[in-house]
């Protein structure tokens, strides 16, 4: 049983996700030599940006407000009601914003790739992508990669201005904190590079979300169940790349080299 379990499952996963390592390799070396297809890259910008706003901003707003919910009352209470505008802005800003952002883009978008790719795969496209010499990768991943590195900082700005929004008519409405005092706060508390680090986080998080989710569909076998697996294994790789990533960025943002970096601005 533990031998079955290695083969199908852990080791399969392993040797997918070098698969996926390998492909971020491809598809880096492809946009050094400037292979872009620009007409499928602004189709994938359409999908990944528009498609998900509205999500975003309902999950920022809501995020924003249970945040202010928890942290004004005890801030009250402390006497520091002045600096829940500030707080809120730093925890949307440095983390809230870029990584539920990533998520909920890799919850739609990562696995739409993978289904839609692996789709192709098990009913031989892809194949006949190489029979008309036309590079896979050029013309199906490299446009994903770029719309989902380029549209998920955009809509993390979003996603920090509603969640801003969003505790902003709950500190004034529900805890009489002036809405001058909350933007003096958050604008006092925040510096450039606590504005800076969640769009290279989000960046980041983009280029691993299309990675994986194409290459988990490239590499999909066994019809429509492979295609419904791949689909869900895609988007539980992504989030455990996601908070992976986030934890060593954070670490070399907010504590190592991040003093330096911050010393810079």
């Amino acid at each position: 049983m533990k031998e079955i379990f290695r083969s199908s499952g852990l080791e399969q996963w392993s040797r997918r996700l070098l698969a996926a390592a390998l492909l971020g390799g491809q598809v880096l070396i492809h946009l050094l030599k400037g292979k872009i297809n620009r007409r499928n890259v602004i189709e994938q910008m359409a999908v990944v940006g528009p498609g998900s706003l509205l999500i975003a901003m309902l999950t920022a707003a809501t995020v924003g407000m249970v945040f202010t919910i928890q942290v004004a009352r005890e801030f009250i209470n402390l006497g520091a009601g002045t600096a829940v505008g500030g707080v809120l802005a730093l925890a949307l800003a440095r983390e809230l914003a870029p990584v539920l952002t990533a998520v909920i883009v890799a919850g739609r978008v990562g696995s739409a790739f993978a289904a839609e790719l692996g789709t192709m795969q098990v009913t031989e496209q892809i194949d006949a992508l190489y029979m008309l010499r036309t590079d896979p990768i050029d013309y199906l991943v490299i446009p994903r990669v770029i719309a989902c590195s380029l549209m998920l900082p955009i809509l993390t700005i979003i996603s920090f201005l509603t969640g801003m929004t969003g505790g902003l008519l709950v500190a004034s409405g529900l805890y009489d904190i002036s809405q001058r005092v909350f933007l003096d706060s958050a604008r006092n508390f925040l510096g450039y590079w606590d504005i800076i680090s969640p769009l290279v986080k989000a960046f980041i998080f983009g280029a691993l979300i299309a990675v994986i989710g194409c290459s988990w569909g490239i590499t999909t076998t066994g019809g429509a169940k492979g295609v419904g697996q791949s689909t869900t294994t895609a988007v539980v790789t992504s989030l455990l790349a996601i908070f992976i990533t986030n934890f060593f960025l954070s670490w070399v943002m907010f504590q190592g080299l991040g003093k330096a970096v911050l010393g810079g601005f």
